[in-house]
C-alpha cells in the first residue's frame, strides 16, 4: 500500500498555540497565519464526536448543556488533533485540527452575525 502524496489533514490547520484561560472554561489557539480564536469549554464538550457521544445522540440521552464544564486536559494525538478531557470525567473525544479550525471559524463568524432580537 502507497502513503498519499499528500498528508491526510491540512498541515495549516495545525496550531501554533494552545492554551487554557479561565480555569479551563476557554480553550485558546493561535495558528501560523496570525489567526487565534477562543472555543469554550462546553461547546467543545457539546460537540464531541466519541463513539459514546454520538451513541447519546441517537439515543435521546446526550445533554442539551454541560454549563459548569472545563476542559482539564489537553495532549496532542497523532499529530492531526487534540485529546480533550473535560471536568465532568469525560475524556474520549479527539479533536482534529482541521476541526477545531472550523469552530473557530463557525464561532467568529456568529460574533460579527448581527444579534436577532
Amino acid at each position: 500500500m502507497r502513503p498519499p502524496a499528500e498528508p491526510p489533514f491540512d498541515p495549516d490547520a495545525i496550531p501554533t498555540g494552545v492554551t487554557l484561560a479561565r480555569g479551563g472554561r476557554v480553550l485558546r489557539l493561535a495558528w501560523g497565519d496570525g489567526t487565534a480564536a477562543s472555543l469554550d469549554a462546553e461547546a467543545l464538550r457539546l460537540g464531541c464526536r466519541c463513539a459514546w457521544c454520538t451513541r447519546d445522540r441517537i439515543q435521546g440521552r446526550f445533554p442539551s448543556a454541560f454549563e459548569a464544564v472545563a476542559v482539564t486536559t489537553v495532549a496532542p494525538m497523532g499529530g492531526y488533533a487534540l485529546h480533550l478531557g473535560f471536568s465532568d470525567g469525560h475524556a474520549r473525544g479527539i479533536y482534529p485540527f482541521v476541526s477545531l479550525r472550523d469552530l473557530a471559524r463557525d464561532a467568529a463568524e456568529a460574533e460579527r452575525a448581527p444579534q436577532a432580537a
